[in-house]
């Protein structure tokens, strides 16, 4: 089985200097404002951005359903990678986010990995959208543009 059936990666060029993107990634207050999919809503309990350190929140769908969170960080290694472990039932993965500066603009790549292959087969067209919408909301926020909704 390749290495690939085990993981889900979305990169996106955004036209912002590294450290701006990393900022997004380093303040809860920024974070809360815009992860996650298109029109979700985030209530954080606790972020202790370091290794060891975890990120417990909950995520309201537009639907008003809640999605307790809980992820461990792995790495943090400022200001271009950040890994860490996403714990959810039938939704668990490691997720490395990589800042690459490319002359004055940053790539940020979601790299989803999972250790069993049918379940990132499972998820990969949700997440595929889903991971998209993160980064079209990302965009926003450092654009000083309002959330995306869709």
């Amino acid at each position: 089985m390749s290495a690939d059936a085990h993981a889900i990666v979305s990169s996106r060029m955004l036209a912002v200097a590294r450290d701006r993107v990393w900022a997004a990634f380093s303040d809860p207050v920024a974070l809360a404002g815009w992860w996650g999919p298109a029109g979700f809503t985030n209530s954080f309990h606790g972020f202790d951005f370091r290794p060891g350190g975890a990120w417990r929140f909950t995520m309201y769908g537009p639907d008003g359903a809640a999605y307790e969170m809980d992820h461990r960080f792995l790495e943090v290694v400022a200001p271009e990678r950040i890994v860490l472990r996403h714990f959810q039932q039938g939704h668990d993965f490691t997720l490395t986010i990589t800042l690459t500066e490319e002359g004055g603009r940053t790539r940020v790549t979601w790299h989803m990995l999972f250790a069993d292959p049918a379940e990132a087969e499972k998820l990969r067209s949700f997440l595929l959208v889903a991971n998209e919408q993160n980064l079209d909301r990302l965009e926003a926020h450092l654009s000083g543009k309002p959330p995306v909704v869709r």
